[in-house]
This record gives C-alpha cells, sequence and structure tokens, in this order.
C-alpha cells in the first residue's frame, strides 16, 4: 500500500499538548505546595497566606485532571488509528493509496483514514472504545457513559461527504464520478458491539480489509487517477 504525504498529525500533537500541559500544571501544584510546607515549618502556624495558598492549590488540581482525562481520551484515539494504519499498509498491496490523520480546513474536521482504491475511495472514522456498545441507525449508546450523545456514523457520513465534495469541485475528477463510503472501525478488542440497521458499514478491524478489497465497482481507477485524487483532496488540509 502506497501512503499519500499530507497528515495533520492532529491527534498525535493533541496527545502531546495535553500532557504537556498536565506536567505543567502538577509542576505549578507541586512548586505552591512546597512553598505552603516551607512556610508552615518556617513559622509553625497558618496565616492568611498560607490559606490562600491552600485555595489556590485547587486551581492546578483540578487543571491537572481536566488534561490528564484529555490526554488519555486523544492517546487511546491515536492508539486506534496506529493499529487501522498498521493493519492497511501491511494487507492492502500497492493498487491503494492511505492517507492517514487528515485535519481539513473550512470547519471539515478531522478525519482519521482515508483509502484511496481501484474500486473507489473510503472514508474511515477509527473508535478505540471498550465494554458494551449499540448502535441503532445513526444512534449510539455505550454502557455506563451518561448523557452520550457522540454518533461515529453520522460523522464519517459528514466527512464522506465532504471528500465527495472536494473532489467534484475539479471537474476533471468529478468526471470520474468517484463512490466514496464512510465506514466505521472499532479496533478495541475489549468491546462487544450490538448493531440494529446502522447507516453505513460498522466493522471490527479485523474486518476491515476484506469489506475495503470485497467492494464491486463497475468503474476502475487507475494509480493516476487515485493519485490525483489524494492530492486534491491534500490540498484542502489545514
Amino acid at each position: 500500500m502506497r501512503k499519500i504525504k499530507g497528515s495533520s498529525s492532529y491527534l498525535k500533537n493533541q496527545v502531546r499538548k495535553n500532557l504537556a500541559k498536565a506536567a505543567l500544571c502538577a509542576l505549578i501544584f507541586a512548586a505552591v505546595f512546597a512553598f505552603l510546607i516551607y512556610r508552615f515549618l518556617s513559622t509553625l502556624q497558618v496565616g492568611i497566606l498560607e490559606e490562600a495558598g491552600l485555595i489556590f492549590l485547587l486551581a492546578p488540581l483540578v487543571a491537572f485532571y481536566f488534561y490528564l482525562r484529555k490526554y488519555h481520551i486523544y492517546s487511546g484515539g491515536w492508539q486506534g488509528e496506529k493499529q487501522v494504519a498498521k493493519l492497511l499498509t501491511s494487507k492492502l498491496n500497492d493498487d491503494y493509496y492511505l492517507l492517514n490523520d487528515l485535519y481539513l480546513r473550512d470547519g471539515g474536521g478531522d478525519i482519521d483514514h482515508i483509502v484511496l482504491g481501484p474500486n473507489g475511495v473510503f472514508v474511515l472514522e477509527t473508535k478505540n472504545w471498550s465494554g458494551n456498545i449499540s448502535c441503532n441507525g445513526d444512534e449510539w449508546q455505550r454502557v455506563g457513559k451518561r448523557n452520550f450523545s457522540g454518533s461515529p456514523t453520522r460523522q464519517v457520513k459528514r466527512n464522506a461527504a465532504k471528500i465527495k465534495q472536494i473532489i467534484d469541485a475539479n471537474p476533471n475528477l468529478r468526471a470520474l464520478g468517484i463512490w466514496v463510503e464512510g465506514v466505521v472501525v472499532l479496533t478495541n478488542n475489549h468491546s462487544a458491539i450490538h448493531l440494529t440497521n446502522p447507516t453505513v458499514p460498522v466493522l471490527k478491524l479485523s474486518q476491515l480489509t476484506n469489506h475495503i478489497t470485497e467492494i464491486k465497482n463497475p468503474r476502475s481507477y487507475s494509480r493516476e487517477q487515485l493519485e490525483a485524487i489524494g492530492k486534491e483532496i491534500v490540498k484542502q488540509k489545514h
């Protein structure tokens, strides 16, 4: 499988940023805590400054928890994307092209993977979720997650429509009648998925490459055409 350069490394950057922010908050907390201990040992009493300092300890502690939680969320997503990219590159031949972690400008948002093949274009939304998951149409639920409102199927349909729009904006590519499909990929082995009429294919990681290669399309796209499509998409990255 061939890779097209132009990824945005969005998730990798978010992992690093949130880990750095969590570490900074931890340092601030440690510095304030050490100062308060020093003041207390010096005076053996708690004064106004120490009382105020105890209140200020809460801010970096809360911020540390907030950024650490975001770090774990983005890190889990990044690990899932790496699994998908590794599988695709090892299983698909050089007739296929791969774009990873593309962040589009103009409100396009983050797209985990785009596979360009002789039988069409596949826009992938990767989720590294564990536990019991159910999908009914476009409505998703996760056991133990209150007020869960995320819908990977809706998200990947929006992303697929955006990619189709980008391709068709080029008259030469529009004439090819490119077929674009959105696919949700669940990478976590510790998940159980219950599907009821999903609006797009929802697959386990092990099912992905077979699904891509078995799709039949009356039209076949050449490597030159796929490379042109890839370049057109990369132009739209943030």
